[in-house]
């Protein structure tokens, strides 16, 4: 609950649970509902017409625009009004008619969402996803439960994306992909049927990193894709390339040793 003499910045239309707690400084627009169990950090700007069902916790800096339902239960036949969570961190823009859902018993009871990402309008992230930090989801692109988007991943609008399906960092899909299995890191996704298409060189040297580590990546897209070999015997054939301590290399190779649906090829 607000306390203190701080100016008021909840609209009178606003409903707000009170057992929500929200920091001296958190903007409620017109019509917005926020339930019982929902924490909000300083310096986030909630639209009018949001729903925000807890337990839900978010963080300092979120933009969350009009029309937006967070924290909602879980769309899981299985559920069955367990206690579950949903983390947001920090400075996240979530944009219009944007969903996000509660954890379920069945995983880790949390969907968690990390910083800095956007949500642009339609997206909608299921129970039990974690997404990191950077995170683009264009319009429309849609998470099945126990998603992981790794930091700097990049979905294209109305990408949709399989349940249990890992999508590594600095990955792009483009629109409409349909990814049923892991998309590797660095790695670019399209097409109908969706597959791959190199590495995502833009979005690397965009991140800072180097030209070597860009090379050495190729090199291991090559070796995935263009020598139809066994998972397992391209692993092996990336960590040689591995021994130049590019620690980029070393993420792509820990996310193909964990690998839970096969990678898409």
């Amino acid at each position: 609950m607000r306390s203190g003499s701080e100016l008021v910045l909840i609209h009178p239309s606003a409903i707000i649970d009170s057992r929500a707690e929200l920091a001296t400084d958190v903007s409620i627009g017109a019509f917005s509902v926020i339930g019982a169990d929902v924490k909000i950090d300083s310096g986030t700007v909630i639209g009018p017409h949001v729903v925000i069902k807890g337990p839900t916790s978010i963080g300092k800096d979120n933009r969350i625009y009009q029309f937006t339902s967070i924290g909602e239960d879980p769309q899981d036949k299985k559920y069955a009004a367990e206690i579950t969570r949903l983390e947001i961190g920090d400075r996240n823009t979530i944009r219009e008619f944007t969903s996000m859902h509660r954890g379920t018993v069945q995983d880790h009871s949390v969907t968690q969402i990390g910083n800095d990402n956007l949500f642009m309008a339609y997206t909608h992230v299921a129970h039990d996803c974690i997404i990191g930090d950077h995170v683009i989801m264009a319009n429309g692109a849609s998470l099945a439960g126990h998603v992981h988007l790794h930091d700097h991943a990049i979905l294209g609008g109305f990408t949709l994306v399989h349940q249990f399906t890992q999508i590594g960092q600095y990955s792009f899909a483009a629109m409409g992909s349909a990814i049923t299995q892991d998309i590797p890191p660095f790695v670019m996704v399209g097409g109908k049927p969706t597959r791959p298409h190199g590495i995502n060189s833009v979005g690397m040297e965009r991140g800072g990193i180097s030209a070597d580590d860009i090379r050495l990546i190729r090199n291991a897209y090559k070796i995935i894709y263009k020598m139809n070999l066994r998972l397992e015997d391209a692993i092996e054939q990336i960590v040689e390339l591995a021994a130049d301590d590019s620690q980029e290399l070393a993420n792509m190779v820990s996310f193909l040793r964990n690998v839970r649906r096969g990678i898409l090829r």
